[in-house]
């Protein structure tokens, strides 16, 4: 269950060669007794040896866990313009998104092949959209701010703040209940949506330019209702010099701590991508079954070729595979077949920690990809039966009641 996990960082895009790059929880991690591994060119928790990556998922799935994820790319980008590049290299309209909006999208190149995918969210509330947070995976993340730079006109800043930042993802069915009682914001927040919220002060979310300004005087945080769970969850930005008081202030109330190990299980149970694993420049959002996320309303990168391949109808879908015999553990790269035929192999596979069973996430052909298709499974040399079922393996939590303003997590302690 934790090999995949571990193993990403080369796939991912690390560099044997180059030492390992540390978030500002690294010192955190190391005392809390984490199994550090490599992982996208950064030194990363895989679990904790007090808990471990079941014990991790449970916790996020039954009530709330807390994930360094400052791993992931930060940039900012600000100035006239910037909602432009972002359209011309994104499906996400950004020139059409609102302030606050957390748009999930991909980095495409000229076939459509998913170099990445990411979320950039608007931060201004300017009559032209020109401030935006933008998050693309730890790997791909230097190449994509390159190639953003060598696009930009002039008067767009792209300033990568990595080092500088950290990003908290607190997750679960009590996440907003801590987070709120904890620092008094009012997180009633719609999911992909975000804002800025100063520490110390109760209210609501509020706009603006100066992202970096903002975050690295440790008076503001920006908080997303973001994450990579499926469940209730936020990801908080803070600087660099606040990112330990609020991890150690948050385990202090409840929040248990995950790492790479439980995060790639819970984004599996839930069938969502793991870039360099599931694709490495080699498949398209219209082959993941992302269609719902591509606004084909502007010109972009990749856009004849989304439109020739959709209307062709030629490709594979990407599916969600359930082992018949809880023994068997789908890897990536498990081989499938169909009557005798190799047919495809597995991108993501592991034993889920809620079904008891091997899940496994695939591209298959079209005629294959219904759900209740029999397969097999290679796995160590013995072919086991499997069956196609829609995704997400485990169905998503019911959205949260809205809270009375009685509600005693409403307010700072």
């Amino acid at each position: 269950m934790t090999d995949q996990a571990a193993s990403a960082a080369g796939e991912a895009g690390a560099s044997p060669a180059a030492p390992p790059r540390q978030t500002p929880l690294h010192a955190v991690h190391v005392a809390a007794e984490g199994h550090m591994v490599p992982f996208a060119g950064w030194e990363m928790p895989l679990y904790y040896t007090r808990t471990g990556i079941l014990e991790e998922h449970r916790a996020v799935r039954e009530q709330v866990g807390v994930f360094d994820v400052s791993h992931m790319g930060i940039v900012s980008l600000e100035g006239k313009g910037s909602a432009s590049l972002l359209a011309r290299r994104t499906p996400g309209n950004a020139l059409l998104t609102p302030p606050g909006r957390c748009r999930y999208s991909f980095f495409l190149d000229a076939e459509a092949r998913m170099l990445d995918d990411l979320i950039f969210t608007r931060l201004d509330e300017e009559a032209e959209p020109q401030s935006f947070l933008f998050v693309p995976n730890a790997g791909t993340a230097p190449r994509i701010v390159e190639v953003l730079l060598q696009h930009r006109t002039e008067g767009v800043e792209i300033v990568p703040h990595n080092g500088k930042m950290g990003i908290i993802a607190v997750q679960g069915p009590r996440s907003r209940e801590l987070l709120e009682s904890r620092y008094g914001w009012d997180l009633s927040l719609k999911p992909y949506t975000g804002g800025y919220f100063r520490f110390g002060e109760k209210g609501a979310r509020h706009f603006g330019k100066g992202f970096a300004s903002r975050l690295l005087s440790g008076a503001e945080a920006f908080v997303s209702r973001t994450g990579y769970t499926g469940e209730l969850g936020f990801e908080v930005f803070v600087g660099a010099d606040r990112c330990v008081e609020v991890w150690k202030d948050l385990v202090a109330h409840g929040a248990v701590p995950c790492g790479l190990g439980a995060r790639d299980t819970l984004r599996m149970e839930k069938g969502f991508l793991l870039s360099g694993v599931d694709f490495h420049r080699d498949r398209t959002p219209v082959e993941a079954c992302m269609d719902r996320f591509l606004d084909l309303d502007h010109p972009f990168v990749g856009r004849d070729a989304l439109e020739k391949q959709k209307k062709e109808g030629k490709y594979d879908r990407w599916t969600g595979l359930l082992a018949d015999d809880p023994s068997v553990i789908p890897r990536h790269g498990t081989p499938l077949f169909h009557e005798g035929k190799l047919v495809g192999h597995v991108s993501s596979g592991c034993l889920s920690p809620t079904l008891g069973q091997g899940i496994a996430l695939a591209y298959l052909p079209a005629a294959l990809s219904g759900n209740g298709t029999r397969l097999e499974l290679e796995v160590r040399g013995r072919r086991a039966p499997a069956k196609v079922v829609p995704l997400p393996f485990v169905p998503n939590a019911p959205p949260p009641k809205p809270r009375s303003p009685a509600s005693p997590s409403a307010g700072a302690s």
